[in-house]
């Protein structure tokens, strides 16, 4: 039997990782993440967002709606999502 498809239709935010700093002492790392229009920006995660999602370089820091931040390959992302 062939699973269920489904169509993406959420909107969220979302910024292609361009660099990842190492771990401080507090436990979070930053993610440098940039736009495709060149806007940079750092956002800090905690050990729990990295030990569950493994971030790339590459990929992309996504937030949804109810705040919940996840990441995304690029090739998933990129197929899955158009911005607005």
């Amino acid at each position: 039997m062939e699973m269920p498809k489904y169509r993406s239709h959420k909107i969220v935010w979302a910024m292609k990782i361009t660099g990842i700093e190492p771990q401080a002492e507090n436990g979070t790392a930053g993610l440098l993440c940039e736009t495709p229009e060149g806007f940079k920006s750092r956002i800090e995660v905690t050990q729990e967002y990295q030990s569950k999602h493994k971030p790339e370089v590459g990929g992309y820091f996504v937030q949804y709606e109810d705040g919940y931040k996840s990441f995304s390959p690029a090739k998933a992302f990129e197929e899955g999502y158009t911005r607005i």
